[in-house]
């Protein structure tokens, strides 16, 4: 009775591991995805290794902040692996450990066995000795040739993933500074052309947008990698933009920025998808990102750059305050989760782009 319980365990341990592999590598384009008992220690362990970097000064709490994310997909992979070692090795046991020609083998020995069958070795004086042996064997053996093809077909997708994600987020640094801020983005893409130029520049975010949302779906722990420099993040340059599109809507003549208006659609769309994804509740910013005097000092330098609001200030701030509150929450809450901090509106005019500095001046 113990063999035939032992037995189901391991069976039960082996598909779910073989299932949450084929879902989490195999089966992305969904925003909930189950099951996921490998994933839930990824996810648990995030919370202690970010206090522990709370306690780091800010360069050091962001180095280690940005190791989580490789680390976290190696964890994955091994927790994996070991499951279904356990699980096979349970099989053998279960099934009578008939690895010798005379007599029965320890536990030990199965896991053994199922371990070095797994990684493509030659157990040492083991063999399958029956038929159910021989079959669990050759299950084991085709598991672990499949996660290494898996793997090996995964990182470079993941890679790419990340790589044109950040080259993006640094595209964004001589328009809106580092940190981004949606005000100095205003400012300096009207300086030519006004709000037909802003318009123009928001167009191409809205395909970054799109991609962002559908990698980010697709591999979860893409947004626990950080960008190379402190002052940026993917999340931020999300916030940034979804506040020019904000402000571009609510302050430029009707029928003048309607890419503003796809490309707002598209990234508010991604930030409710990618919240669900990561059962975060939304929570509004603890502080007003956008204060009255910051819109009127916004306000007065697009003025004194030659660029007309159509709108009354009153007007602005109200169209603003209710698309605001439709991504904010949002954006708040996926920043504290991923310990990724969210940018100002404005930001003064200062050398400290990442494109006007260096490690020696």
């Amino acid at each position: 009775m113990i063999q035939i319980i032992v037995g189901a365990l391991g069976g039960a341990l082996v598909l779910l591991m073989l299932v949450e592999i084929f879902v989490a590598f195999l089966l992305p384009r969904r925003v909930k995805r189950d099951p996921k008992i490998v994933r839930s220690v990824f996810v648990y362990a995030w919370r202690p290794w970010r206090r522990l970097a709370r306690m780091l000064p800010a360069q050091a709490a962001d180095t280690m902040l940005g190791i989580y994310g490789p680390f976290g997909l190696l964890l994955n992979l091994v927790l994996w692996v070991l499951a279904m070692m356990l699980g096979y090795a349970c099989l053998q046991w279960a099934g009578g450990s008939h690895l010798l020609i005379r007599g029965r083998v320890d536990f030990g020995s199965d896991l053994y066995f199922s371990a070095a069958t797994m990684a493509a070795s030659a157990p040492a004086g083991l063999s399958a000795q029956s038929t159910f042996a021989r079959a669990v064997q050759v299950i084991d053996a085709a598991s672990g040739l499949a996660v290494i093809a898996i793997v090996i077909g995964y990182l470079p997708s993941l890679y790419q993933a990340f790589s044109s994600r950040e080259a993006t987020v640094s595209q964004l640094d001589s328009r809106a500074g580092s940190p981004p801020s949606a005000g100095r983005l205003v400012i300096r893409s009207t300086q030519r052309d006004g709000w037909t130029a802003l318009n123009r520049y928001l167009s191409g975010w809205e395909m970054w947008v799109a991609e962002l949302m559908e990698t980010h779906l697709a591999y979860p722990v893409l947004a626990y990698f950080r960008s190379q420099h402190v002052n940026q993040n993917w999340l931020s340059a999300m916030c940034t933009v979804l506040d020019t599109c904000a402000f571009t809507i609510a302050a430029a003549p009707p029928g003048t920025v309607d890419s503003a208006r796809f490309t707002y659609a598209i990234a508010r769309h991604a930030i409710v998808d990618l919240s669900y994804s990561f059962h975060v509740e939304p929570t509004a910013p603890a502080l007003d990102r956008l204060p009255k005097e910051d819109l009127e000092e916004l306000l007065r330098e697009l003025r004194e750059a030659g660029v007309e609001p159509a709108n009354e200030t009153a007007v602005i701030e109200e169209r603003l305050r209710r698309m605001r509150a439709s991504y904010e929450p949002y954006i708040s809450a996926l920043g504290a989760r991923l310990e990724l901090s969210l940018p100002p509106w404005l930001a003064p005019e200062s050398p400290s782009d990442n494109w006007r500095t260096t490690q020696w001046h």
